[in-house]
């Protein structure tokens, strides 16, 4: 049996089934909010207020309880307790799912809903309230620079060198539930492709715009293929 690392990169896809809305699907948060207005820099220096607005709102969908991690997540979580070798799971979600199912190995790249930073120094903190402009620091104490611990468009994405080294020393690449027209994670497959005889897998509910990419692919809900993937592979390896 293969006992070597596995990535796992995961998308919007895998937490459709779990009630929260994707972003770039027909209908998705995009289609109804314009980027411009509320994911980036200049939208927060233009009008805060907005911004932190529709955060809030997106922070307490996520707390009013009826948002869970469904069975593509505790697959994942199942797959890192059981699987012999590293398994880490990167994820472009900014919901919390991932550690709800008990994932630990986990790197946020597009940042974490639940918690707010603050734009003076820099300290991120856990927060399922409401944000407002009169909040202030508690490591420096600045008032009006706390913002959502989110990456907006046109910043760098999180944990770029861990999330290279660890696709330069994994043996299975998996991408689940992504469009593949996001970079840089778009490009993680052909990363790991160059770096040698890697097998890479697409789980998704349709291709995606890399899926020519992949070895294999399996297309359908998250909740159906994620279990079954991870059944296959803690029993036969890859």
């Amino acid at each position: 049996m293969t006992t070597g690392s596995i990535v796992i990169l995961t998308g919007a896809g895998i937490s459709k089934e779990s009630g929260l809305e994707t972003f770039r699907d027909e209908g998705g948060l995009w289609s109804r909010v314009r980027i411009e207005d509320v994911a980036t820099p200049e939208a927060y220096a233009r009008d805060p207020e907005r911004v932190l607005e529709f955060y809030n709102m997106r922070r307490a969908s996520m707390t009013g309880g009826n948002i869970r991690p469904n069975a593509a997540h505790e697959a994942l979580a199942r797959l890192e307790r059981e699987w012999p070798g590293d398994v880490l799971v990167v994820t472009q979600n900014i919901d919390d799912l991932h550690e709800k199912a008990g994932s630990e190995n986990l790197l946020h790249m597009h940042g974490e809903m639940m918690k707010v930073r603050c734009d003076h120094c820099q300290e991120a903190v856990v927060w399922e309230g409401t944000l407002g402009l009169e909040d202030s620091c508690a490591a420096c104490g600045t008032t009006g620079r706390m913002r959502p611990h989110v990456v907006w468009f046109g910043e760098m994405p999180f944990y770029m060198e861990e999330i290279y080294a660890a696709l330069d020393r994994c043996d299975l690449f998996i991408s689940i539930g992504t469009s593949g027209n996001v970079y840089p994670a778009a490009g993680f497959v052909q990363h790991v492709r160059m770096s040698g005889h890697r097998h890479t897998v697409e789980l998704n509910m349709e291709p995606s715009e890399g899926a020519t990419l992949f070895a294999e692919a399996e297309y359908g809900p998250a909740t159906e293929l994620v279990p079954a993937f991870v059944d296959r592979v803690l029993q036969q390896g890859f």
